[in-house]
């Protein structure tokens, strides 16, 4: 995995997302927790028991986790055409949505 400018999706209040690509050639998107965040270790399994709980096939599929050192990333699945409230919050790009 590169965490290079150029793999970075966006950004959210956990810390940057960036595209991947698995050993077997899937792509996923990886939320790399931010530094200076403050979440600390027992907070990041909360929410991770948490986000697991929520599995649904209308929600993008938790794939793993990696926890290293002071590393903290939640892989997803990678779902192309940027996120869904890039569409929502803007009166322009919803009227695109035909669902």
């Amino acid at each position: 995995m590169n965490f290079s400018p150029e793999n970075k999706l966006g950004q959210g209040g956990y810390g940057p997302v960036y595209k991947g690509i698995l050993a077997t050639g899937q792509e996923v998107a990886m939320k790399r927790l931010s530094k200076t965040s403050g979440q600390g270790i027992v907070k990041f399994k909360n929410e991770l028991v948490l986000i697991c709980e929520l599995q649904h096939t209308n929600l993008v599929q938790l794939l793993g986790c990696c926890i290293h050192e002071e590393e903290r990333i939640l892989i997803y699945e990678y779902m192309p055409n940027k996120s869904l409230d890039f569409y929502l919050f803007d009166c322009t790009r919803r009227k695109l949505l035909d669902w």
